[in-house]
């Protein structure tokens, strides 16, 4: 009988991925795909899209005193609603091993908290990332990818590592990129809530396109941050993979916020609807990539690893 424990609840092991013992609890869980996330990350960006479109097209039919005079207030709600339509709508699909409310909304929160102050104290007090970013390509890809990419993204990593993953609700490959996605979307919370508060408000058409760039744009790479936790806690990973998972995250952040403003200035006029078709594509890409490198590591562990290691 292996005296080995369960590296997610400390209970005797009966199974292994390499040097990783598993529970049958949890060796069935490391197995799971959620389903959950696929359908509630579908839904979200079909709903995001809804939303925008109706925010742009209703804009014109309210009072143009009202609009002016609500702008801050109103620029808020829209900054809050892409997080809170992805996060409704995954805790109604997952029916199956729903994660606890109290941990993917605590992710949320600390990102959403965290990143408010590395915003104000790094990347804009000590970096002073504003006053260079733009003055040439260079530094453009320079400050967008070094400093607003590592900072964000690895405070992603930082808040998913210190919270959650430590304990055994972090129990499925897929929850690396649930919980990165919600880090993720507390990072563009802020984010939003600061252009809202910086610019005094912003015109509904542009400003809702401009939140909801935002908020896929940062959901995507916590969600690359959390796919790289996920395999990190459940496989025999080396050293450099953790760091591989955000530099790489970090680097497309930096290269998208780069590429958006160009794909935004393509032809006679600016346009942000561009940078929406843009980030949209980004998104659907990477969270299909991702869901395929799960189901194909799920299925190569079930194939080379089906024997129990206890008598």
């Amino acid at each position: 009988m292996t005296h080995d424990l369960c590296c997610v609840c400390n209970q005797p092991a009966t199974r292994r991925i390499g040097q990783r013992s598993f529970c049958e609890t949890h060796w069935a869980s490391a197995m799971r795909e959620s389903k959950s996330f696929t359908t509630a990350s579908l839904a979200h960006v079909g709903l995001i899209v809804v939303f925008t479109l109706v925010v742009a097209l209703g804009a014109n039919a309210l009072p143009p005193q009202f609009v002016e005079s609500n702008l801050v207030p109103i620029g808020i709600v829209l900054a809050i609603i892409p997080a809170a339509l992805w996060l409704s709508f995954f805790y109604r699909q997952d029916r199956f091993e729903p994660e606890p409310r109290h941990y993917v909304l605590s992710v949320f929160f600390i990102a959403l908290l965290a990143a408010d102050v590395l915003w104000r104290r790094v990347v804009a007090d000590f970096f002073q990332l504003g006053d260079w970013v733009a003055a040439n390509n260079l530094s453009a890809i320079v400050g967008n990818t070094l400093v607003v990419g590592f900072v964000l993204q690895g405070l992603i990593y930082a808040v998913v590592r210190f919270t959650v993953y430590p304990t055994a609700e972090f129990d499925e490959r897929m929850d690396g990129i649930v919980y990165g996605t919600a880090a993720g979307l507390g990072v563009a919370t802020m984010l939003n809530i600061n252009f809202i508060l910086e610019s005094g408000g912003a015109e509904l058409s542009a400003g809702v396109v401009h939140v909801v760039i935002t908020a896929l744009a940062q959901a995507t790479f916590g969600g690359i941050v959390g796919y790289f936790m996920g395999e990190m806690k459940f496989t025999d990973e080396p050293a450099w993979w953790m760091p591989l998972g955000v530099a790489i995250a970090a680097v497309l952040n930096g290269l998208f916020n780069y590429l958006l403003i160009e794909v935004n200035q393509t032809g006679m006029q600016v346009s942000p609807w561009r940078g929406l078709l843009f980030a949209l594509a980004v998104a659907v890409l990477t969270f299909a990539a991702l869901i395929a490198l799960i189901r194909r590591a799920i299925a190569h562990t079930l194939k080379q690893q089906p024997a129990q290691t206890g008598d």
